[in-house]
């Protein structure tokens, strides 16, 4: 149980941190020297969550991958595109077209051959 857990989490510190550095990425304002502006990029806040959350996703990806077979682990992390697409309709009010949703219900159907 707490394996299936720790592969939800995986998922979800993936989706936040791409959602992390999509909203740094639309706040970030960079000026000054070259220089300036990698440690402005490094820095920003949200940036650099992201960069925290892909850091703990791959210590439990690393955990996980020691105790359950990558060909069952590797799939399931394919929720992390359903996700994905549930943050880009409710929090950055993107459109997504029908073929959209029809490949998001693959993935599901997928996974859930892949758990069965």
């Amino acid at each position: 149980m707490v394996k299936y857990v720790l592969l939800l989490t995986n998922i979800l510190f993936l989706v936040l941190g791409q959602t992390s550095w999509k909203i740094g990425l639309e706040k970030l304002q960079l000026h000054g020297s070259l220089i300036q502006k990698f440690f402005q990029f490094v820095f920003s806040p949200f940036i650099f969550l992201g960069f925290v959350l892909y850091i703990l996703a791959t210590v439990i990806w690393m955990y996980l991958l020691s105790k359950l077979p990558l060909s069952f682990l590797y799939p399931l992390q394919s929720i992390a595109y359903v996700l994905a697409l549930f943050v880009g309709l409710f929090l950055f009010k993107e459109q997504i077209p029908i073929t959209r949703w029809v490949g998001t219900g693959i993935i599901l159907l997928g996974v859930y051959l892949v758990v069965r």
